[in-house]
């Protein structure tokens, strides 16, 4: 996918226009592209479309108008905006109690080994953005990328629809899985082409 460019992003008066109309249909295109994955994981796909809108929403929310400070913004969401042969995503760990959540982030140290995307009989090594990582504790929020080693955007979705994509998670302290099918599947699909 290309990179969202300077040009892409509208004015803070334009986007303030459109944002009512805009906003309902990122809420819904974000939907289609969650995947809950066990009680305590939720992975939400990015593309172009919701990389472009973080970025409108920053711009908005923190009155950027320096031209710097905006491109600093398109740079850091550039980096959700999936390349050639792979998915790209915002992993959420989530737990409802801040107690603990504090804990499970520190025995989850060590997630980046231990979740893959399975693809047939392929287990694909999930990559974490090691700026992220720490030796005492994961942070909740995580950007993580799928490289699908080679597999096409058309066997991806034959695949994911005939339940054969999959996310596994194999932690000693955390262990899920959950299918990639139906619109999911769908919009990975379109993603990769």
């Amino acid at each position: 996918m290309k990179p969202i460019s300077f040009d892409e992003i509208l004015s803070a008066e334009n986007y303030d226009r459109v944002r009512d109309l805009i906003r309902p249909l990122v809420i819904q295109e974000k939907n289609r592209r969650r995947l809950i994955v066990g009680s305590h994981i939720t992975l939400l796909f990015e593309n172009r479309q919701t990389a472009w809108y973080q970025i409108e929403e920053m711009v908005r929310t923190e009155k950027l108008a320096a031209r710097e400070a905006i491109q600093h913004e398109i740079e850091t969401y550039n980096e959700l905006v999936p390349q050639g042969g792979e998915l790209v995503a915002t992993m959420l760990i989530e737990y409802s109690e801040v107690r603990e959540r504090d804990a499970a982030l520190r025995r989850l140290v060590g997630l980046e080994r231990h979740m893959w995307l399975v693809v047939d009989a392929k287990r694909l090594a999930v990559k974490f953005d090691d700026r992220q990582m720490s030796d005492e504790r994961v942070s909740s929020v995580q950007f993580v990328r799928f490289p699908l080693d080679g597999t096409s955007a058309e066997q991806f979705h034959t695949l994911a629809q005939a339940g054969k994509v999959r996310i596994e998670v194999d932690h000693p302290n955390l262990a899920a899985e959950a299918p990639i099918a139906g619109a999911l599947a769908d919009a990975l699909s379109e993603d990769l082409r």
